[in-house]
């Protein structure tokens, strides 16, 4: 698993996708992670509320895709995918586990 070492240097992206109810969603793109030759982003929901706590909100894993000249985001329907690329992050230094059990 390798990260894009020049994630940290870029400034904020902003993604702009359709939603399951079709409706326009800006989503923050915060790191791109492979596991086993395959790229997934990790997004956190873009909020027009500067305020809102970014420690508190959900992080959104999708599969990065090339399609043509432009990259696809695709949601991940398999557990079993899933869970092993979320396993793969949560190893990955600077990640951690935030959610109590």
């Amino acid at each position: 698993m390798g990260r894009f070492d020049d994630m940290e240097n870029r400034e904020l992206q902003v993604i702009t996708t359709i939603g399951e109810d079709g409706e326009e969603v800006k989503l923050k793109l915060l790191d791109i992670v492979t596991v086993n030759d395959f790229d997934y982003a990790l997004l956190l929901p873009f909020e027009a509320d500067v305020d809102a706590d970014e420690d508190e909100a959900e992080v959104i894993l999708m599969r990065l895709k090339q399609d043509a000249a432009e990259y696809v985001f695709e949601t991940i329907e398999d557990d079993e995918e899933f869970n092993l690329v979320a396993e793969a992050i949560l190893e990955e230094e600077g990640y951690e586990d935030t959610e109590e059990e």
